[in-house]
């Protein structure tokens, strides 16, 4: 079954009685919705998570989960879908701190922050999406070499936000 999704304007408004199918080609000024959950722990170490090599940027670690929002779902019910889909994780305090357009790849993406007191081993890796995970600190994920990761869009929103 295909996957679907709402079409959004460039200020995040639904277009009505237009549904978009996921690997179909986005006509221009026509947006999909995405949501990226940076997940801290309240010890102030980062989930990063590995990318399963037959992904794009395969074997690349990232700071975020999520994925696309599905058609009829907010973007905080879709982080929070994505979220315990890719690290097992309920999220409890998640809150949204940033919106970027994307127009090369019609793309709006809704940033949540995840700050969690969960137990670091209890994170279930999602098959196909992810193939392994780490807690790092904040200055070991600033010293991370843009070749091992997978967006530096993230990256230096925790910058410009100082997570």
């Amino acid at each position: 079954m295909a996957e679907l999704w709402d079409a959004y304007d460039n200020k995040f408004n639904i277009i009505n009685d237009i549904t978009l199918v996921r690997g179909e080609p986005i006509p221009d000024g026509i947006y999909h919705l995405v949501c990226e959950i940076i997940v801290k722990h309240i010890d102030g170490t980062f989930l990063m998570m590995q990318r399963d090599y037959r992904k794009n940027y395969g074997g690349m670690w990232e700071v975020t989960a999520g994925g696309s929002v599905l058609r009829g779902e907010t973007p905080l019910l879709g982080a929070i879908r994505e979220l315990k889909e890719e690290t097992g994780l309920v999220a409890k305090d998640i809150k949204e701190i940033k919106r970027v357009v994307h127009d090369v790849h019609h793309s709006l993406y809704v940033v949540y922050l995840c700050v969690t007191d969960c137990e670091k081993d209890a994170i279930v890796l999602q098959e196909g999406e992810t193939i392994a995970y780490k807690w790092i600190d904040r200055k070991s994920l600033m010293e991370m070499r843009e070749d091992e990761m997978a967006s530096e869009r993230t990256m230096k929103l925790i910058k410009e936000l100082n997570i």
